[in-house]
């Protein structure tokens, strides 16, 4: 593992970055000044999923090798490890690819987990698994089976159709296949759910609403009457802890009591840690906020999110969209497009720019942007040791 780890370095590390880090966050160059998030960028989950993809490419040189979808949000990353010879699998059981593998191929599980049927597909194939799931989300998978087991419907804050809350929905199932969830995005739709769970309600209408995000044959007259709060771990913890408590609500008015209703923090702690760390770096004197990451990363958009409801905020792929003084390129959280801006970044001195990226995003991502800044404000390029 130290031969892996001193590649993944050699592809991600920034000696820029930890420069700052070592020096408080904060880097004044000229009239610009770059203030980091104390907390960004890889976490330990990503961090072993990227190492476990590189020593399985060690392992097994001579073996074809699959990755069910992406191994985390980047495409930076995920096009290194194509560039490796790791293919990418669609990750449903019936589709043809999982078909043709054997007992000779090497699948890689992703951070996020595979649903239950996409790993029991594979497994049927004999082929080597290689699971680099993270273990905040084999918690929350911990808790949704106990659930099951219970009779207890799982809610699950979080998008239907990420491969995370896929993969946690199928476990909520249990291993009966008996058991039941429900998938909410937002508190829209929480409120609907709270609506029903007080007053019934239209159960065609409602199960319109949520189709594609309710487990086979969910009745909410019957599955809403014990139900538990989930999450997926990449979620606004903010909105998961006001979901849980309108969902308290909801059935202490219904039943008098909560006894019916549970809810477990399964939050993911770096996922905490980031939206924390941008809270604490949106306290200081910024002028904006670059976000930097995949425009599919859930914990990344979230920061996003938090960061437009302070100061103008731009959420980047990579340095590459900062397109010059004038014209960026960034990720509309709303639209949930690309789009293209222009007058984003200001000509005036002292300039404070804040910083930060989702838990999959590597440094040297961050140490580009860093001197893509600098440029545009006619300032040296810097390296680090």
């Amino acid at each position: 593992m130290s031969c892996v780890q001193a590649e993944v370095e050699s592809h991600y590390r920034s000696g820029l970055v930890e420069r700052i880090r070592g020096q408080g966050g904060v880097l004044q160059q000229g009239g610009t000044v770059i203030r980091l998030a104390k907390q960004f960028g890889f976490c330990y989950g990503v961090e072993r999923a990227i190492d476990l993809a590189y020593a399985a490419r060690k392992v097994f040189p001579d073996r074809r090798i699959s990755l069910l979808g992406e191994i985390i949000h980047n495409p930076e990353v995920n096009a290194q490890l194509a560039a490796m010879g790791i293919r990418h699998l669609a990750a449903h059981p019936g589709d043809a690819q999982l078909k043709e593998l054997g007992a000779e191929d090497v699948v890689i599980v992703p951070a996020f987990g595979a649903e239950l049927s996409t790993v029991d597909a594979i497994k049927v194939r004999g082929c080597q698994i290689v699971d680099t799931t993270c273990g905040d989300v084999m918690s929350v998978w911990k808790r949704v089976r106990q659930n099951a087991s219970e009779q207890v419907t799982s809610i699950i804050h979080g998008k239907s159709a990420h491969e995370e809350t896929m993969a946690t929905a199928s476990r909520a199932l249990g291993r009966d296949g008996k058991g039941h969830y429900l998938v909410v995005l937002d508190l829209e739709q929480t409120d609907i759910v709270c609506d029903y769970i007080r007053n019934g309600g239209d159960k065609a209408g409602f199960l319109a609403r949520f189709k594609d995000a309710h487990s086979p044959g969910f009745d909410p007259d019957i599955n809403l009457q014990r139900v538990g709060v989930a999450n997926q771990t990449t979620m606004l913890r903010s909105e998961t802890e006001e979901i849980q408590g309108r969902i308290r609500a909801a059935i202490a008015a219904r039943d008098g009591h909560t006894t019916n209703f549970r809810f477990f923090d399964t939050i993911c702690g770096a996922t905490q840690e980031r939206q924390d760390a941008l809270f604490r770096l949106l306290d200081e004197s910024l002028d904006l906020l670059v976000v930097v990451g995949g425009y599919n990363s859930s914990n990344t958009t979230h920061l996003a999110e938090i960061g437009e409801k302070t100061l103008p905020t731009w959420f980047i792929r990579n340095s590459g969209c900062m397109v010059s003084a004038h014209e960026i390129r960034h990720f509309d959280i709303h639209k949930k497009e690309e789009v293209t801006s222009v007058d984003w970044l200001p000509s005036k001195t002292p300039l404070s720019v804040g910083i930060t990226a989702g838990a999959s995003c590597p440094n040297n991502l961050i140490e580009e942007t860093i001197n893509r800044v600098l440029a545009l404000r006619n300032e040296p390029r810097l390296e680090g040791a």
